[in-house]
């Protein structure tokens, strides 16, 4: 017993769409964040420091998240339209990679 190794296995949580409320892994969704001093951006690594937000990658739950101000009430901060319109391009090359 004392000789036997416990092995642990890194838990994968899903995480939730704040435009259409659906679960996905970290992977399939956009990351938006935050960060310290405030500043409200895409995040592209998934491991910046600051508050996250997870999104869709389609063009309807960024449109969606846009109307409902989700993003904004998620990061707890006025997310600028620069964001939604950085978010949107990425939706669209996403497309034509499929």
């Amino acid at each position: 017993m004392m000789g036997e190794e416990r092995k642990t296995e890194k838990r994968k949580r899903p995480r939730t769409c704040v435009g259409c409320g659906e679960e996905s892994p970290k992977r399939e969704l956009l990351r938006v964040i935050r960060t310290p001093e405030g500043e409200v951006r895409y995040d592209p690594t998934g491991r910046a420091n600051g508050r996250g937000a997870y999104i869709c990658s389609c063009r309807e739950c960024v449109a969606l998240a846009k109307k409902k101000k989700a993003l904004s009430r998620a990061l707890k901060s006025d997310v600028s339209e620069d964001v939604y319109e950085n978010l949107l391009a990425l939706c669209i090359d996403e497309m034509r990679e499929a």
